[in-house]
């Protein structure tokens, strides 16, 4: 199985917070559009003959594009893989932004193949959602939430964000029991970082903000394991928590070694044997660029074994990392291991699998760091 990324860098104001790829500058969605079609016909052979299982829309902001964008997209992909309309097997997902889900929009949606929705909203206070710089606010997300659900989208997924200086256990607390009432089926939660270049970043450098402290931020992601479990969410992923059977299957396609083809500016590939990725260009232009290619030698196919495994609750499979790497390299993967073992951050499973405890999940970069060759 495999996937399609798409990247739609448009955007009507930048976040304070955000790094990804994307433009504010009006006009040009037209061109773009054409890009990614031209793209994907070149490169449909990327994947071989792996039939498509998801289909991801990410930016920037694709809820930007009109209806009319969205179908010249899906008559490319039926062209270049040979897919059948109306797409009755893969999980379709379109990224959206609260203030862009209008009736409209989500009247001219129920005509396309999107069957999810992940909506950006980071947070249901006021004061939270006016420093990250969101267009929206509390009860416009509450609001466009319910509205997707009125129209028959019943696999949604919200993005939050906790760790934001001022903020609270309880107004984090209250976020977390705004989105269970609401009743998706999935929630995204990242903590803060202050990516260089963003506007947060230069606050934080000029003295304006400081950063929450680390206790706290503690506190919170327990709380968000605490909360969402109570609630019958499984945390699949260290920030993925999803109702039983609606775990995203694009995202987990990443952390367990499929194959994906990235369409678009900045977008990246896997297939097994490279990475490639584009330029980072928000505009059509994207496309006169070669893209940047890198090989897979044994480091980086055992790295990369270690980083996305090791993210997931499942963790490293340990007779997969035998076929991929040999039984030396497993066996030093687990002497490596060894003192997180011994302390309880890992855990070895009876199904032979390497897997992060939830003492593990808070210092799990400096984990896989150590696992790493």
């Amino acid at each position: 199985m495999a996937g399609i990324y798409f990247h739609i860098p448009f955007c009507k104001t930048r976040c304070a917070y955000c790094d990804f790829l994307s433009s504010t500058a009006l006009g040009g969605h037209s061109e773009y559009v054409d890009a990614l079609c031209r793209e994907l016909q070149n490169r449909c052979d990327y994947l071989g003959n792996l039939p498509v299982e998801t289909i991801y829309f990410g930016g920037g902001t694709p809820s930007q594009l009109s209806a009319a964008a969205f179908e010249k997209i899906f008559a490319a992909i039926v062209r270049s893989s040979g897919a059948q309309q109306p797409f009755p097997s893969p999980e379709i997902t379109l990224e959206a932004n609260p203030d862009d889900l209008t009736d409209a929009c989500l009247d001219s949606l129920r005509s396309l193949p999107f069957n999810r929705l992940s909506i950006g909203i980071q947070s249901f206070d006021a004061a939270e959602l006016r420093f990250l710089h969101r267009r929206h606010d509390a009860h416009a997300a509450v609001q466009a939430v319910e509205r997707a659900q009125r129209y028959g989208f019943d696999n949604i997924s919200i993005d939050l964000m906790y760790g934001l200086p001022h903020q609270t256990l309880a107004t984090w607390q209250a976020t977390l029991d705004q989105a269970i009432r609401l009743g998706v089926q999935h929630i995204s939660a990242y903590h803060l970082i202050y990516e260089e270049g963003t506007r947060l970043h230069q606050w934080l450098k000029q003295g304006k903000i400081a950063p929450l402290d680390e206790e706290t931020s503690l506190k919170m992601f327990e709380m968000l394991i605490d909360t969402l479990a109570e609630a019958g969410f499984r945390q699949y992923e260290i920030s993925n928590f999803a109702l039983p059977g609606r775990e995203s299957r694009h995202n987990s396609a990443y952390w367990s070694g499929r194959h994906y083809l990235g369409i678009g500016a900045a977008a990246h590939s896997y297939n097994g044997i490279s990475r490639q990725w584009n330029a980072a260009i928000p505009t059509a232009e994207y496309l006169n660029h070669t893209p940047e290619i890198e090989f897979l030698d044994e480091t980086t196919a055992y790295n990369d074994f270690i980083i996305t495994r090791l993210r997931t609750m499942r963790g490293i499979n340990l007779n997969e990392l035998t076929a991929l790497c040999g039984e030396q390299q497993k066996n030093a993967c687990l002497q490596q291991a060894q003192r997180y073992l011994d302390s309880g951050r890992l855990a070895l499973t009876e199904d032979s699998h390497l897997r992060l405890t939830r003492a593990g999940i808070f210092i799990s970069d400096g984990i896989m760091a150590d696992l790493m060759r």
